[in-house]
């Protein structure tokens, strides 16, 4: 077991058993979990002035697509004063949500109970920058643009995927608009005589209808373009959700390196889809605007982006129809990349990467313990791991199991019971 933290202050000596660095839903969960035990002491670092999660993409009626069991600790212990539950019942919203009979919490009312849950604890700390982390006498030390040192015994990366931008966008300018400051640059983008929608999935879906319900009160033209063969839908049916599983964990990780990263190709469409739900009601949107006559969108799939120049106050694209072989271009006035998140490892990182795994592909190598350093145990990492992981990486609903295990890692017992077979399949021969 760790042994106890030293009682100085932060900064001034005191050496942690955790720092966490990055605060998104993941690390949350694990300030939580890691807040009543008291051979832990752990303190959590964002960059950001408080919690903050998509907040670009809370549009109205947005929802979940995991259930509110899915929170940042039940799965792990639902005996948790900061479940999702709890919240609930504090803000005295608990029967409305009963009444309401929907399992799939809102965006934006998740994010308000991650900062409900972020403002109970005592080991987080916003505002503060990590520039530097280095290896001195057995500890990590984690430096801030502040002057202050934090030192630990391990270290837990939380900083999250970034938004992505396609090459042939990157140097365009700040007037390109990816989904996650959409709601930030709505009314910028409906001014335009035309918007271009980039990409597939849920967000691009969630915007598409949205800005289609809107088309004629503004007036502008609206593409939806994907290289995706089809709009497809997010794969949820209950035997295929075993996926999300200790079992699948276990098996995808004991394949080798090849086999996973062409498994991880193949497997986008059971977490990058789109809501069965709302593909019909697109469907349905346009065939309500039709009845007027000819509605000004087009929606195009198999077309991926080859090209883009900003000229006269718009965008050029270039695509090409991959299934016919053909090049085509786009002109457009407003242009809003849906293009979804990629993990970069942090340059704070530089100082230590000779106490880092990498694979043969030059990504991180996670453990089975989601661990990243040569000891085993000593960096951890959420998320960032679909390539050894599967899709239980940025599941919402297996941070909490990541979360315990880490847990267990940490203190060398199990404090939260880690569940290890509860699939009625078996995905091994």
């Amino acid at each position: 077991m760790t042994a106890p933290a030293e009682t100085a202050p932060a900064g001034a000596g005191r050496v942690h058993d955790v720092v966490g660095i990055g605060l998104g839903p993941f690390n949350l969960g694990l300030a939580c979990l890691t807040e009543p035990i008291a051979e832990l002491d752990c303190v959590f670092l964002d960059s950001k002035p408080g919690f903050e999660w998509h907040a670009g993409m809370f549009l109205d009626g947005a929802h979940l697509q995991t259930p509110f069991l899915s929170d940042l600790v039940t799965l792990a212990d639902p005996t948790s004063p900061y479940s999702f539950l709890a919240y609930l019942k504090e803000r005295g919203r608990l029967y409305s949500f009963y009444i309401r009979e929907n399992f799939y919490p809102l965006r934006a009312e998740y994010d308000a109970y991650c900062r409900w849950a972020a403002g109970k604890l005592s080991s987080v700390r916003f505002s503060t920058t990590v520039t530097e982390v280095t290896y001195e006498d057995g500890l990590y030390a984690v430096r801030t643009g502040s002057g202050d040192t934090y030192r630990g015994r391990h270290l837990v990366l939380g900083t999250g995927t970034v938004p992505f931008v396609p090459p042939a966008c990157r140097g365009l300018g700040d007037d390109v608009v990816h989904s996650s400051r959409y709601l930030h640059r709505k009314a910028e983008l409906q001014a335009r005589e035309s918007i271009t929608i980039v990409g597939s999935g849920q967000s691009a879906a969630e915007i598409y209808h949205e800005l289609l319900g809107e088309i004629d009160v503004h007036g502008y033209r609206l593409n939806w373009v994907t290289r995706s063969p089809r709009f497809y839908p997010l794969e949820y049916t209950k035997l295929t959700l075993e996926m999300t599983s200790p079992d699948y964990v276990d098996y995808f990780h004991a394949l080798d390196e090849e086999t996973r990263y062409r498994l991880e190709k193949q497997q986008k469409g059971l977490f990058k889809g789109i809501n069965a739900d709302l593909i019909d009601s697109i469907f349905d949107l346009l065939y309500e605007k039709s009845l007027a006559g000819p509605v000004p969108t087009r929606l195009l799939t198999n077309s991926s982006l080859t090209g883009a120049r900003h000229e006269d106050g718009g965008y050029t694209l270039g695509f090409h129809q991959d299934e016919q072989g053909k090049d085509f271009e786009i002109r457009t006035e407003g242009l809003l990349l849906a293009t979804g998140y990629h993990y970069e490892p942090p340059a704070f990182l530089d100082p230590v990467r000779d106490r880092l795994r990498f694979d043969g592909h030059g990504r991180f190598d996670v453990a089975r313990n989601y661990s990243i350093d040569v000891t085993g145990r000593g960096v951890f990492l959420q998320n960032a791991g679909v390539h050894t992981h599967s899709v239980t990486s940025p599941d919402l609903g297996m941070g909490a199991y990541r979360n315990a295990y880490i847990v267990r890692e940490l203190l060398g017992t199990e404090y939260y019971p880690v569940e290890k077979t509860i699939t009625f399949q078996e995905f091994a021969a």
